[in-house]
């Protein structure tokens, strides 16, 4: 039974779409389809205003809609590939141009933060927002040091909106698994409980906070990324101040061309960037938007926005590099085989069969440049292939599977003759030498030295009580068997004495019974 609130929601979701004219999306469900043609009847349907382009309907429902679509849109916009151009120019929008609220709220909520007012916190505040998203939005300020710095406030009541449509989805999930076949290995109850776990980390600015930090300490000094530096006596859960950065947005193409940018060597670093967030420091940022990422012209990286991170597990981190590797050097087999020992196929699955359905579906997208590469038939024919061979989605590689997809965007509107391929494969390979190879085993044992060294003095007495123990339990082994044979011997004088005594009363009670 679906609660009443869920059945409102779905209600609330439905009038909202139908009241930015995407009466098309409503009336084609099936929970509609009896009734469709009697909107046509209806004055509403001939004299309705919003006479917007698809694109601006969809996105201005998506904004309505609240933070959770919002988030939708902003990952569908990274992907202009697999949508139709109207609809992705404007979707690209939501990055960071969602309406505001209204900036007395922001103040308010600053300085019920702070515990101070505006004028003793900031020297200069900018009450029109820098830029509005899904769960925030950003002031400029200068402090009374001087620093041009931003100021993230999060949106009033954001956290009930997004509770909302989370348990939304998770009644959606439930009645997938019961009436969907594939939604179990799909495992869409725990794919949105991860969705959950990132989105819900995003409203404390705190974490956020900690985890530019983080970011920032792992690429300092770095030619290929710049972290902002976080001014922590003015970020509290629900506000951040971070330092303001100048930099060129990553979608503005034209700006970026006439700062004279390097877009080879920009696309190029981004994926780089990824497999080092990923590999070396396994803390990656999770949502590489256009809207948080900036360019400083030729080839330099700055990021903003550290609401959602991702981690892995050592065993996925390695089980991903090894795919990865085989991968690139087109070890389908070993592919094949990393899958079934995982468990992300079952152990019975014949791997020869599964070996072959890769190598149809990777072959033909190899030695090409991302411009000649359909990633909606890649993606199709991917899914073809796990549904065939029931393999199982990994909901902990959700966000990093969303992560790559952003950067692969990236990528191809930066430089799209870029080999995604020939550019991550050394970095595997250097990886690997690095963690798998003889210097790395050297250097854990010597790391592990002073800890073995501590012990050397306790060594002689150690190996005494170690010889002491033996030559007891040996003395004790001995007493044992000794003991054993004694109880052998009474066990087989026992086990005599009771067959002789059962033999003498069978025949007493075969005698009483002839007699009788």
């Amino acid at each position: 039974m679906i609660h009443p609130k869920i059945l409102l929601r779905i209600v609330r979701i439905k009038w909202i779409m139908l009241s930015h004219g995407l009466d098309e999306i409503i009336l084609t469900s099936k929970f509609f389809q009896p009734i469709r043609y009697l909107v046509y009847l209806s004055p509403y349907f001939w004299l309705k205003k919003d006479k917007s382009s698809r694109g601006v309907r969809i996105r201005r429902t998506l904004e309505d809609l609240g933070p959770i679509y919002v988030k939708l849109g902003q990952a569908l916009s990274t992907r202009k590939d697999l949508l139709p151009e109207d609809i992705a120019n404007e979707l690209v929008k939501l990055q960071d141009n969602v309406p505001p609220f209204n900036s007395k709220i922001a103040i308010d909520i600053i300085e019920t933060s702070l515990s101070m007012s505006i004028q003793e916190a900031f020297k200069e505040f900018d009450p029109t927002p820098l830029a509005s998203a899904s769960v925030a939005q950003v002031h400029t300020a200068v402090l009374h040091t001087g620093e041009e710095v931003v100021v993230k406030v999060l949106r009033p009541n954001v956290e009930a909106k997004i509770h909302a449509d989370v348990d939304l989805m998770y009644e959606i999930a439930k009645i997938a698994e019961k009436i969907w076949d594939d939604a179990k290995r799909l495992r869409v109850v725990e794919v949105v409980a991860e969705f959950e776990k990132t989105t819900l980390d995003e409203l404390d600015l705190i974490r956020e906070a900690s985890n530019a930090a983080k970011l920032r300490r792992n690429f300092l000094n770095s030619e290929a990324l710049y972290v902002p530096d976080i001014h922590w006596e003015f970020t509290r859960a629900k506000i951040m101040v971070m330092e303001r950065i100048h930099g060129i947005p990553v979608g503005d193409i034209p700006a970026l061309r006439a700062a004279g940018t390097d877009f080879q060597k920009l696309a190029e670093r981004g994926v780089e960037i990824f497999f080092t967030q990923v590999f070396r420091d396994n803390f990656f940022h999770g949502d590489m938007h256009p809207g948080n990422i900036f360019v400083e012209a030729p080839d330099k990286y700055l990021a903003i926005d550290f609401g959602i991170m991702g981690t892995l597990s050592t065993s996925d981190q390695r089980y991903l590099a090894e795919n990865f590797l085989a991968f690139f050097n087109r070890d389908y087999h070993r592919v094949a085989q990393m899958h079934i020992e995982s468990g992300w196929v079952p152990y019975t699955t014949r791997i020869e069969d599964f070996e072959a359905s890769i190598r149809s579906v990777c072959e033909p997208i190899f030695e090409k440049p991302l411009k000649d590469i359909s990633f909606g038939l890649l993606l199709l024919r991917l899914f073809q292939t796990a549904r065939r061979f029931d393999m199982v989605v990994q909901p902990q590689l959700v966000l990093l599977q969303k992560t790559l997809l952003n950067i692969e965007g990236l990528g191809r509107d930066l430089y799209p003759e870029l080999d995604l391929w020939k550019t991550a494969k050394p970095f595997l390979e250097t990886w690997f030498k690095e963690r798998l190879g003889p210097k790395a085993k050297i250097k854990e044992v010597l790391k592990k030295f002073p800890e073995v060294a501590e012990n050397f003095p306790e060594v002689p007495q150690l190996l005494y009580q170690a010889l002491d123990n033996a030559a007891q339990s040996k003395y004790q082994f001995a007493n044992h068997n000794q003991a054993m044979e004694t109880l052998n011997l009474q066990l087989s004088q026992n086990h005599k004495n009771t067959v002789r005594t059962i033999l003498i009363s069978a025949i007493m009670i075969s005698l009483a019974v002839f007699f009788q």
